[in-house]
């Protein structure tokens, strides 16, 4: 989601494509006729905001994309997901086929978008309302990574899609689920000695933003061994991997309550991560702690992600934060939306396994997830 005008273009190229690029509605290296232009269909957000989603009618075909008016190309970042459009911009889109030696490109499609939204308008939540009985979370919205490979960390649950049976998981306990009081309730339970089960749900390939204001309402278990967190990482992932998509990570906790209690909010990419990563620490006021509902924001413009804990702000990132780290890029604005990850971690190198004072069934409880304009 861009706070300005811009325009937004895009390739749809076949996925065996290397080299370059020629003008619409051309053919290259004697390839055949050129395809179809691309499809371009929106659907209603909120308050004006649409979701738009690019499609190709040529078989095989891949999407890229630019966002800050170049011209698009083979590196332009790569159409994954539908994406929100709340400010004033234009589309242009191209469809490219055939193999580097023969391409042939369409004629350019273009679509104008004018929702002249103010600032600080709601453009797009989950609520997370009931239903009147416990139901799965919004599959328009909603996917699952699942399984126990141990993500990078040594995890020790294993993820778990709504309705599975795959062992551990059982479809009588799900491990996410909307509950009947208006709330997601994600899950950390044990089901034998050694064994245990949660969900990790992400909007990736359903829903993506880039820029504006990310909210999330929620309150997390504090013990031993649980990592609850409300992140995003960018669409690109599947092209460039991870850290070069970029990471925000906006609530993000681990252990037993301490005093004072904290959140901690950072950002990831090529050349800072890990204990290299940028981040800082949000004390709660004496009394409370992130066992209590607490709204964890973060601020995304051009050039500047910034976080927040209950409207009060903590810290800010530039690019100039990351000018220390030897080989440091900025991934942010590289013209690619971003898709939202809820979970709650147990275990792992970080932040360690759970023990005799960790209970088993636990909680994280989301309220909703909010995108508003800058």
């Amino acid at each position: 989601m861009r706070a300005d005008t811009a325009t937004l273009a895009a390739i749809l190229l076949a996925s065996a494509l290397m080299g370059g690029c020629g003008g619409a509605g051309a053919t290259f290296g004697g390839g055949g006729n050129p395809p179809a232009p691309p499809t371009v269909s929106a659907t209603a957000a909120q308050n004006g905001a649409v979701i738009v989603n690019l499609a190709s009618t040529t078989a095989g075909s891949t999407i890229y994309y630019t966002v800050d008016g170049s011209t698009p190309s083979p590196s332009s970042q790569q159409y994954q997901a539908p994406f929100l459009v709340a400010s004033n911009l234009t589309l242009n889109a191209i469809a490219v086929s055939g193999a580097s030696s023969a391409l042939t490109v369409s004629t350019v499609t273009s679509q104008v978008f004018a929702p002249n939204i103010p600032a600080n308008t709601l453009v797009w939540s989950d609520e997370f309302d009931s239903t009147g009985a416990p139901s799965q979370p919004n599959p328009q919205v909603w996917t699952y990574d699942t399984g126990n490979s141990g993500f990078g960390n040594h995890e020790l649950e294993t993820y778990c899609a709504w309705n599975s049976s795959t062992s551990p998981c059982k479809v009588a306990n799900p491990s996410e689920f909307v509950g009947t009081d208006g709330y997601l309730h994600i899950v950390a339970q044990q089901p034998s000695s050694g064994v245990y089960t949660s969900a990790r749900l992400k909007t990736q390939g359903l829903f993506s933003f880039q820029y504006g204001r990310f909210e999330v309402r929620a309150l997390v278990p504090e013990a031993q061994g649980f990592w609850p967190a409300a992140w995003l990482m960018g669409n690109n992932i599947a092209t460039v991997n991870w850290p070069a998509c970029g990471e925000q990570d906006v609530l993000e906790r681990v252990n037993a309550a301490l005093n004072p209690d904290w959140n901690a909010g950072s950002i990831h990419g090529t050349g800072f991560t890990g204990g290299t990563g940028l981040g800082a620490t949000y004390h709660f006021p004496s009394g409370q702690t992130a066992a209590q509902w607490h709204t964890y924001g973060m601020a995304w413009s051009q050039g500047t992600v910034s976080y927040y804990v209950d409207g009060i702000p903590y810290a800010t990132f530039n690019p100039s934060s990351i000018g220390g780290f030897s080989g440091a890029v900025w991934p942010f604005d590289a013209g690619q939306s971003n898709f939202i990850i809820l979970n709650l971690a147990i275990g792992g190198d970080y932040p360690g396994p759970p023990d005799n004072s960790t209970p088993f069934p636990s909680e994280m409880l989301i309220d909703y997830v909010r995108v508003y304009t800058n």
